[in-house]
């Protein structure tokens, strides 16, 4: 009796201890949210073995160490993102007005480059144009192709893709094609990939899972590369929502079509996206990409689109994305408009919102109806009722999964790319995003987003207020495990 008194105390001294350790480093891990804090020192507390197991898997943002002295010694053989190489004759402040300029600095203080004038930028039609446009750049191709997507999928417009790197390949054109590990497994392990390796195509995959039990022991698997990149001869890229798959998206088909925006660039701005893929790539293949910064940027004199590429992730600075969200809403002076399909912000990024209606600048949201999580659906809905109090009009489109991310600003500023304004694109994604001022383009982008309205339904606070209490209790309940998701 008493040895099992002695093996029972010393049991629970040791998990105490253990549960004591776990809340230390969750007090010291730098860089975290008060509220998530709060949340995993409850969670450990309150499921003692079950909580700590999913903070050690799921509580840290980390890539592992070997992965993170990867990326370092990538960056560091590569020039430094505000080198006279990624910009012709100084920097492209003069083509920016005076108002905007600022979040232009914002922007630079996160991957360090400067805007770059000299661009011309089109707003793709569909889906499908997007990637028949990248084909027909990809046969044009004359140097080299490099693509990165997170899904990339073998059906119609996956393969075409494929077949448009394969020729062009054959043709002497350096191509290397990368797909984050998870997004993008049905493509890695189809007989395309090979198909591709074997034409003379270089493929890798992103964040590589490799056996998932293990790879959760150094370092967290559900971090991803959710960029999407396409650079052409250095002179040609494109930005924006969609993935490699076809509308119909048949992995996930009963929410199709998915609906995206693309914008293709031609011009300077070519080379930031350049660097964030050559970063991306150095660290899984030993290959040094230093070469593809070299010779002068393509001439495209002082007019044209001044951009900025933004390009954040679990290795930049914490919250950059948010930041760059909340700048855009408070530099508006007359109209914000978003859309995005994932919305599950931080407590800034909502006051910011509401602020901007405050300030009596006319703020939209357009969400998806239909959303392929149920839990960031649930999430995001929690929210509704405090945008509404607020003033901001929130539509819910119709017309199929709403999966552009696009932010514009009093008609002339646009952010668009791969970032959703929710935890994950926040703090573990690495997302890529394109800033520029230029109302004609700007213009395009927001008779987009007013096609997405005119396919939408508005939510009114009474819709709201009628929603049954366990659906109201669903919602929060959801929202409230924000800050550990």
């Amino acid at each position: 009796m008493h040895d099992l008194l002695g093996h029972s105390l010393i049991a629970f001294l040791a998990h105490t201890l253990l549960v004591l350790a776990v809340i230390a480093r969750i007090l010291l891990r730098p860089h975290r949210d008060p509220a998530s804090r709060i949340a995993w020192i409850v969670v450990v507390a309150a499921l003692p073995f079950a909580g700590i197991l999913a903070y050690l898997l799921l509580g840290e943002t980390n890539i592992g160490r070997r992965r993170v002295a990867r990326l370092k010694a990538a960056v560091a053989r590569l020039p430094m993102p505000g080198g006279t190489c990624f910009h012709a004759s100084g920097s492209a402040d003069e083509a920016v007005p005076e108002r905007y300029r600022h979040i232009f600095r914002l922007g630079q203080s996160i991957s360090g480059f400067e805007p770059v004038a000299g661009n011309k930028g089109s707003l793709m039609a569909d889906s499908n144009a997007s990637i028949d446009a990248m084909v027909a750049d990809i046969d044009a191709a004359i140097e080299h192709v490099h693509l990165l997507f997170y899904i990339w999928l073998p059906d119609t417009n996956g393969c075409k893709i494929v077949e448009a790197l394969k020729r062009a390949a054959k043709r002497g054109v350096t191509c290397r094609a990368m797909a984050d590990d998870l997004g993008s497994r049905a493509m890695i392990r189809s007989p395309h990939w090979q198909a591709m390796r074997e034409a003379g195509v270089h493929v890798a995959a992103g964040l590589p899972i490799g056996r998932p039990v293990l790879r959760a022991l150094v370092g967290r698997i559900d971090l991803r590369n959710h960029r999407k990149i396409v650079v052409i001869d250095n002179r040609i890229t494109y930005c924006g929502s969609q993935n490699c798959a076809d509308p119909e998206f048949l992995v996930k088909a009963k929410f199709a079509p998915w609906v995206d925006a693309v914008i293709r660039f031609e011009g300077p701005i070519a080379r930031q996206n350049q660097y964030l893929f050559a970063s991306d790539w150095m660290t899984y293949v030993p290959e040094d990409l230093a070469y593809c910064f070299e010779g002068p940027l393509p001439s495209g004199g002082t007019g044209g689109v001044p951009a900025q590429v933004i390009g954040t992730g679990p290795t930049v600075r914490a919250s950059a994305m948010p930041e760059m969200f909340e700048g855009l809403m408070y530099t508006a002076r007359k109209e914000v408009v978003v859309s995005t399909p994932y919305f599950v912000p931080n407590d800034s990024l909502l006051n910011a919102l509401c602020t901007t209606v405050w300030r009596g600048v006319d703020t939209t949201i357009i969400f998806p109806a239909r959303n392929d999580s149920w839990i960031v659906r649930a999430a995001s809905r929690s929210y509704y009722a405090d945008l509404l109090r607020a003033g901001v009009k929130v539509y819910e489109y119709e017309g199929g999964l709403l999966h552009t991310k696009s932010l514009t600003v009093d008609g002339e500023l646009t952010l668009i790319g791969s970032a959703n304004m929710d935890r994950r694109s926040f703090d573990l994604n690495y997302e890529n995003n394109i800033l520029f001022h230029d109302p004609a383009l700007t213009g395009e982008v927001r008779r987009r987003q007013q096609d997405y309205l005119a396919r939408s339904h508005p939510v009114s606070q009474a819709m709201v207020e009628a929603w049954p209490m366990r659906v109201r209790l669903w919602n929060n309940t959801i929202a409230m495990m924000g800050p550990l998701l």
